[in-house]
């Protein structure tokens, strides 16, 4: 079992996810690798009478594989760990909620990809030579920056708890319940990662160049040369696409209706066919992903849409009602499921991957 153990756990280490699944005990080592905080392990051990006393807390997880405690036993310790958790997030659900709606403006301050140390490094602290001109810098461009990092990140640390709550409560789910990486829980019994995201404006891009459209912000910004709309042209890209979005949907003149018309029904399409075939998509997300945070475990994609208004879709993810509904419905729908549909290959700086991955589109209309 020592063996066994040791190539799971290099395996795992080593993002070869597909030896973990193809292995009789992958999903044993998993779920007790969830478990894998050395407090909760040595309860395990407590309640299935196995002596631990000489064993170091870095070898309990080793240790309790080679136990073959059975699988149903972990089963139930996992849920009832889960349950406990469960209940203290439950009294306070809709006071989170309440604070969650709380967030007006979704706005990163400029740091893509938390690479807030990297922004600040190269921004501020290798470009400015002036002392004072550094702490005019930090107090009034740097703080508010800062603050809407935070207040983004706060907003999507609880709402993806919530979501995963409201998968996790399903009956067909197993929770992971430690920090493992990889594995948010069991979907009859194949693990999953939860990825909570929006239709990428990458992906958009990509799908308007295969139709030979131009991205969109080239597009609004042409639209606005040849109509005389004025906007600043010292803004981020992002501003720039918000003020002239705005300003051309809020237009009475005829042109400018006739061409948000048409950009809406453009994306629709290409939504649509997105949806009808996610796997473009779901292979698109997994190879473009950053270098700190690659992984090729098996994934399942919930993409948040608002048809009528893409850069609103953040708001989704508060939408208690919304997503419950769907995410039971999608759930009760596949209580059959062959995951086998769900196998893909992609490649990731040169190299090939496997994985399974699906995709649940929530889309207020």
């Amino acid at each position: 079992m020592r063996e066994i153990f040791r190539q799971l756990n290099n395996a795992y280490n080593s993002n070869d996810f597909g030896a973990i699944l193809n292995h009789q005990s992958g999903n044993y080592f998993l779920k007790l690798r969830s478990l894998s905080r050395a407090e909760i392990l040595r309860q395990l051990a407590q309640r299935e009478n196995i002596d631990i006393k000489n064993v170091q807390g870095r070898q309990l997880f080793e240790y309790l594989f080679c136990q073959n405690i059975p699988e149903q036993a972990i089963n139930d310790y996992i849920r009832e760990i889960y349950q406990q958790e469960r209940n203290e997030r439950i009294g306070n659900e809709d006071n989170l909620y309440s604070q969650l709606f709380r967030l007006t403006v979704f706005n990163w301050g400029g740091f893509y990809q938390n690479a807030v140390e990297q922004t600040i490094v190269n921004n501020y602290v290798k470009k400015i030579q002036d002392y004072n001109q550094l702490l005019n810098s930090v107090d009034n461009d740097l703080a508010p920056r800062l603050r809407n990092y935070v207040l983004c990140s706060w907003y999507n640390h609880w709402t993806s708890i919530l979501i995963e709550d409201m998968f996790k409560d399903h009956e067909d789910i197993l929770p992971a319940v430690g920090l493992v990486k990889k594995v948010d829980f069991f979907w009859n019994n194949f693990p999953f990662d939860l990825k909570v995201t929006y239709f990428p404006d990458g992906f958009m891009k990509l799908k308007r160049q295969q139709r030979g459209l131009r991205p969109e912000l080239t597009e609004i910004k042409a639209f606005a040369r040849q109509n005389n709309i004025a906007y600043d042209r010292n803004a981020s890209d992002d501003d720039i696409f918000s003020e002239l979005f705005l300003r051309i949907t809020e237009s009475t003149n005829q042109n400018a209706q006739d061409f948000i018309l048409q950009f809406h029904q453009t994306r629709r399409e290409i939504i649509n066919e997105t949806k009808a075939n996610p796997n473009e998509l779901i292979v698109w997300f997994y190879e473009n992903q950053g270098t700190r945070r690659f992984d090729a475990a098996n994934r399942l994609f919930i993409v948040l849409i608002d048809q009528n208004n893409l850069e609103e879709s953040w708001k989704l993810k508060r939408n208690r009602e919304i997503l419950s509904q769907q995410i039971n419905s999608f759930l009760n729908a596949n209580r059959n499921v062959d995951f086998n549909q769900f196998h893909l290959n992609f490649n990731w700086e040169g190299n090939n991957y496997q994985s399974f991955a699906t995709c649940l589109f929530i889309v207020r209309e």
